[in-house]
């Protein structure tokens, strides 16, 4: 008997993207763990650490509108492809920066910048094409918790790292990280160009009921579709703007905690690199949780109340709330309260997201990977600043004071929603 039902292959695909994203941060974060090991071995002080931390950004957020461009062009199952392939190369290749030619030329400071600046270029295509894939994959009512499972997997992966890389350090040594955390993107990078396709009309698994499902686009907006308004006039919208400064923010938090809070716990709050690796999974759990959440919560008020609550109302008030408990954290004078508190506020940071991507994805399809890659640039100039500039406030007036910054950043961040309309003429 041949079933009648929907076929499933749609969340196949997120799954991929979910794996995907587990390894983005797997390869962004393994370095601020072994970066206990590092900094002693070559000598370097944490503003230079800082300014390795930030290279990566750097290269991350430079290449998010070519990434998200060339998935909107040649479709996001071959750029996925070969992204995954560049930064998983690279990273394997850090382990070995001290001693590559690039050491001999500019140094061993020198290497580790550009080594993490290519990587970060190359992984700067991912969530743009994760954003592509979702508009291409899911419908309209799921676009939300898409996102929000794909982007899901940061915090699967941030929460990973620290006790595999710190277990990894005290038995193998640190280059052993980076070998074994690049290979698994290899692994990956294989399995998603075999299964997925870059429009689910190509996909063998999909059968006509979920197809019609999937393709609840407007008039001209089908994947493939030629595009209906110029992505340079995207650029004149007020909204586009405040969604990418509003992100901006979101992304100057977010790498605090990618950055340095496994060594805030260890330096500032005296864990040891062991106990401080377990505790400092505590935000990207809570990341993974709240992520989905947040999209599900996104697409369901979004389906009852419209767009304008469903993804400024929620962006805006996790903003405001992140603001309050990641302030109550950093005063917080016990160690253990205070990690709960910028825990949570990590959560509720990330429950944010699903709103902010699909919201991209509402203002315009057919540039959805464009438009996203923008507003991604947006998050990373933010997140290239704050892992330098946290340890030199932290030095110099305490890490309270450098936590308030980013809470203060959070408010800024909740303001801005305030001018997002999801019209799509705003």
């Amino acid at each position: 008997m041949i079933k009648s039902g929907r076929s499933r292959v749609r969340w196949r695909i997120l799954g991929l993207l979910f794996l995907i994203s587990v390894v983005t941060y797997i390869d962004r974060v393994n370095i601020s763990v072994a970066g206990k090991e590092m900094m002693p071995l070559f000598g370097l002080s944490s503003v230079q650490m800082g300014s390795i931390f930030s290279s990566f950004v750097l290269g991350y957020a430079l290449f998010q509108i070519p990434g998200g461009w060339l998935g909107d062009r040649w479709g996001s199952r071959r750029v996925l492809t070969l992204a995954v392939l560049w930064w998983s190369l690279f990273t394997i290749l850090t382990a070995g920066a001290g001693c590559l030619f690039s050491g001999s030329l500019i140094g061993v400071l020198g290497s580790f910048i550009l080594i993490r600046f290519l990587i970060g270029a190359g992984e700067a295509a991912a969530l743009p094409n994760f954003n592509r894939t979702v508009a291409n994959w899911l419908a309209p009512s799921e676009r939300g918790l898409g996102m929000g499972v794909s982007i899901g997997g940061i915090g699967l992966g941030s929460a990973v790292t620290p006790p595999l890389v710190a277990w990894l350090m005290v038995h193998y040594g640190w280059k052993t990280a980076f070998y074994a955390t690049g290979a698994i993107g290899l692994f990956i990078a294989a399995a998603w160009y075999l299964f997925s396709r870059d429009d689910p009309c190509e996909h063998p698994g999909v059968n006509p009921s979920e197809l019609a499902w999937i393709t609840q686009y407007p008039a001209g907006s089908r994947p493939g579709a030629s595009s209906t308004r110029p992505f340079a006039e995207l650029l004149k919208m007020p909204s586009v703007w405040f969604l990418t400064f509003s992100y901006a923010m979101l992304g100057y938090i977010a790498y605090i905690y990618l950055s340095w809070f496994f060594l805030y716990l260890v330096n500032v709050r005296n864990f040891t690199v062991l106990k401080g690796s377990i505790w400092a999974t505590g935000p990207f759990i809570a990341m993974a949780i709240f992520c989905p959440t947040g999209g599900w919560l996104s697409d369901a008020i979004t389906k009852r109340y419209g767009h304008r609550m469903g993804r400024a109302g929620v962006g805006g008030a996790g903003m405001f709330l992140t603001s309050l408990i990641i302030y109550s954290g950093a005063v917080a004078r016990e160690p253990y309260t205070a990690i709960v508190l910028l825990s949570l506020g990590a959560g509720i940071l990330y429950a944010t997201v699903g709103a902010y991507w699909a919201s991209t994805i509402d203002l315009s399809h057919e540039h959805s990977g464009a438009l996203s890659g923008l507003m991604n640039m947006g998050a990373n100039l933010g997140g290239t600043i704050s892992p330098t500039l946290t340890p030199w406030i932290g030095e110099r007036w305490g890490w309270p004071a450098a936590l308030s910054v980013a809470a203060g950043a959070a408010f800024l961040g909740g303001l801005l929603w305030l001018g997002v309309k999801m019209d799509k003429k705003g």
